[in-house]
């Protein structure tokens, strides 16, 4: 799992009915807090991610919605990264509270190994054939394989 959830509180007229608490085991994730719509049987569940703008999910149960929000949080932060985009830091949900009155809180971990883009030496196995017809490839693209290799897994 890239990414996971804990639902904190909810937003009220004069801010946050719970306190705002760090969940156990997020030391080395990055979190976003998330606010939470309410759906009923004839509305969806919405979910806004609003340290990445435009990130949101929907889903007709309320973990259907979140599932989809760390998906879409990090595909959000995949394709900023391809982009050569900075990454939003993520804020405080207080500074966020007064937008979504109602709303339910929560936070989306994402794992540091999807914010590094460090390179890394790895190890692969292949059969011959299949390493020449992978060598000859990048060749005609006039790349090396590991190049080739990264270019075909980011699409």
């Amino acid at each position: 799992m890239v990414c996971g959830y804990r639902i904190l509180g909810k937003t009220g007229a004069r801010g946050w009915v719970n306190a705002i608490r760090r969940p156990a085991g997020l030391e080395q994730a990055t979190h976003y807090p998330i606010f939470i719509e309410p759906g009923n049987e004839a509305r969806a569940w919405g979910v806004v991610v609003p340290d990445l703008p435009g990130c949101f999910s929907t889903g007709d149960t309320l973990d259907e919605a979140i599932i989809a929000a760390e998906q879409a949080a990090a595909a959000w932060i995949d394709v900023a990264l391809d982009a050569g985009m900075p990454i939003p830091p993520s804020s405080p949900a207080a500074n966020w509270a007064g937008q979504f009155p109602g709303w339910l809180l929560g936070v989306v971990n994402i794992e540091p190994a999807l914010l590094d883009d460090s390179t890394e030496r790895i190890n692969i196995t292949l059969p011959r054939r299949v390493l020449a017809r992978l060598d000859a490839k990048a060749r005609e693209c006039g790349e090396s394989r590991s190049s080739h290799i990264a270019g075909m897994a980011l699409g």
